[in-house]
């Protein structure tokens, strides 16, 4: 009945803002959604009371909608409207190029080779050129799909006009970006993530027990805790360093409490697992009344005890941010001043050190291979298979990434066609309920675009089935068509990945180890040159960022075909780079607090032992992916609230060092 009476309390706004931190899912999906909609209402009220526009004018008014939505990541409106003309212009010229060499097959193909080279080589001019550069590739697609005539150019052009005014409008007066309003939902979504490890507590403590299940379950937890803590952080506006330089600044305040909670949350979470709470102390902590509870003052090493200043502590915390979020929702950080968003000047560099240029080559001999093949399978449908191989490219970092995406979108398209047929089936001569439909579907595909790309390819596929079924142009050859181009594409992408500059999992794991044993190494260092707390939390945040890296770059190496012999070793070393950040922060948060000049000396030197075994270590890379460890059980983490937590703390970062190459 407890917990009944526990999680009548459950706050769906707060169950919203945990899943989908800030709400910026949701916003990206609404902006696309809506300037589609949009654009197609305004587009279709010009050619109804104005003058008939083509096809290509729709075409393009829809898929360039789509990329304002998604492509455009420059700070500022005046800057995001500027990318958008300039968008807008680089579309037409290609649609013109198009449209002019539409008697010349062979040439415009190979034209659009050459466009395809092009807008991947902007992506070295920085978040402008990208957009720019997709504007191109897509405007080029739909100029050679419908074969416009050059004569309907300025017709065309409404499209694209249209488009970028309604996405700037969109994004600038009804769904703005606003820092403020963010941080407060990120804040609001760290106090819900907060609340679901208190209510998995609750539970626990209320069954007495905690299982492999519940581990796995509390792991989960504070990872989400620990992606929308880094959300929360991105949102504090910084000086231009990075770091805050002095005390008393509100912007410090609110990243210190937001440390101190991350670092209280985990400690609960982990200690709990050791020896669990009393329910009534999870409940009043729940209920914000820990205060009417006895808080022992012992600082033992009995686990009981540890478990209660952990939760103490984390009531605490809570209970500052809650405070955080009521000042704040009364008057938005008034005391906090925005950042400056002058744009860091981009490295222009064309050479093939630049990973972006050789990239920029796999697309264009990727391209170049669906182009073959697909004109082998379809003349007029080829282009399905070159718009595959060009995606399948899009935010990957290594041929593991690029075979993961290539098998999403797969999957995805093929899925998604099964279910649209049905749908189309069913909906056809309802176009009433098909559009709405199709709106939805379009929602939930960008809603989903950062979670899962298979997930996205799916609802994309859908919406195609309906359009074509409203157009009386669905058959079952068509769509199987399009599924056979889209391997083509995918096919050829991935071929290239592993065959040309193929940049090596390994290779990325690599890189990203490098960040996170410098991000490291910088923090021990930090700390015995005694640098101050504000300093400390910063190099701990571009820790845990670090250390979001490895977790990402790592992921092919767990992929689907690999399930049967690593998965179970490259989960295990994950966890042991998550100890290993959790223990630097808990010496960040710690050293000076209490400790004796005799224990200083020997936290001293224990960091300068962790540095001269970091340097050592550190070569060897994602050589502890692969290597064969004992699986011991972890060693218990005490709170840095007693005097030997600084001490201990350093210690586990060597010993976590041990465990990572445990034969060197």
């Amino acid at each position: 009945m407890r917990v009944h009476r526990l999680f009548s309390g459950f706050d769906l706004r707060d169950w919203l803002l945990a899943n989908d931190p800030a709400l910026s899912r949701f916003r990206m999906a609404s902006r696309v959604t809506l300037t589609i909609v949009i654009s197609f209402a305004i587009l279709f009220l010009i050619h109804l009371f104005a003058v008939p526009l083509p096809t290509a004018s729709y075409g393009l008014g829809i898929v360039l909608s789509i990329e304002g939505g998604v492509a455009v990541r420059d700070k500022g409106n005046s800057r995001q409207l500027i990318t958008r003309l300039l968008g807008c212009l680089a579309s037409l010229a290609v649609v013109a190029i198009a449209a002019a060499l539409e008697d010349h097959r062979v040439l415009t193909d190979l034209v659009f080779l050459v466009v395809i080279c092009l807008a991947a080589s902007a992506r070295v001019f920085g978040p402008r050129g990208f957009a720019i550069g997709m504007f191109a590739f897509t405007s080029y697609f739909m100029g050679a799909y419908f074969h416009p005539d050059i004569g309907e150019l300025s017709l065309i052009a409404v499209g694209p006009v249209v488009s970028a005014l309604t996405g700037h409008v969109v994004r600038a007066m009804l769904l703005p970006d606003n820092w403020r309003r963010d941080l407060l939902r990120s804040l609001e979504s760290v106090r819900g993530r907060v609340n679901q490890i208190l209510f998995k507590l609750a539970a626990l403590a209320s069954d007495g027990q905690v299982g492999e299940h519940d581990r796995q379950e509390l792991r989960q937890l504070e990872d989400r805790l620990k992606e929308v803590v880094l959300m929360a952080e991105s949102f504090i506006p910084r000086p231009a360093g990075g770091v805050f330089d002095k005390g008393g600044d509100p912007a410090a305040e609110l990243a210190i409490r937001l440390f101190d909670l991350h670092l209280a949350a985990e400690s609960a979470i982990v200690l709990s697992q050791q020896s669990l709470p009393d329910f009534a102390l999870v409940h009043a902590v729940i209920e914000g009344k820990q205060g009417s509870l006895a808080q022992q003052d012992d600082t033992s090493s009995d686990p009981a005890a540890e478990t209660r200043r952990a939760l103490f502590w984390l009531g605490d915390a809570r209970r500052h941010l809650v405070e955080t979020i009521a000042q704040a929702q009364m008057t938005a950080f008034a005391g906090v001043e925005p950042a400056d968003d002058e744009p860091t000047a981009a490295a222009i560099d064309f050479s093939f050190a630049n990973p972006l240029i050789k990239s920029a080559l796999q697309i264009t001999l990727a391209a170049a291979l669906a182009m073959s093949f697909g004109l082998m399978l379809s003349r007029e449908r080829w282009f399905w298979a070159v718009l595959a191989s060009f995606l399948v490219f899009t935010n990957t970092n290594s041929r593991g990434d690029t075979a993961m995406k290539a098998l999403q979108r797969s999957l995805g398209t093929l899925f998604g066609i099964v279910v649209g047929l049905g749908l189309a089936t069913l909906l056809t001569g309802h176009d009433a309920i098909a559009i709405p439909v199709a709106v939805v579907c379009i929602f939930l595909a960008f809603y989903f675009l950062q979670i899962s790309y298979a997930t996205m390819t799916f609802f994309v596929s859908i919406v195609l089935c309906l359009v074509y079924g409203m157009t009386g142009a669905l058959t079952v050859d068509l769509l199987a068509l399009r599924i056979e181009e889209t391997l083509i594409g995918t096919l050829a992408g991935t071929a290239v990945a592993f065959l040309v500059f193929p940049a090596r999992t390994r290779g990325a794991l690599d890189a990203a180890l490098q960040k996170w044993f410098d991000a490291l190494d910088a923090l021990l260092s930090a700390i015995l040159d005694g640098k101050p707390r504000y300093e400390l939390i910063s190099l701990s945040q571009t820790l845990d960022g670090a250390y979001r890296d490895v977790t990402v770059a790592a992921r092919p190496l767990g992929s689907a075909w690999s399930v049967v012999t690593r998965p179970g070793r490259i989960r295990q070393t994950l966890a042991i780079f998550l100890s290993g950040t959790y223990w630097a922060r808990i010496v960040a948060s710690s050293y000076g607090e209490g400790l004796s000049d005799a224990d200083r000396e020997k936290v001293r030197a224990a960091l300068a032992a962790a540095r001269t075994r970091l340097s050592a270590v550190a070569p060897r890379g994602s050589e502890c992916f692969f290597v064969e460890r004992q699986s011991a059980a972890s060693a218990a983490r005490h709170l840095p609230i007693s005097m030997s937590g600084a001490r201990l703390g350093v210690e586990m970062v060597g010993g976590v060092l041990d465990r990572l190459y445990p034969a060197a």
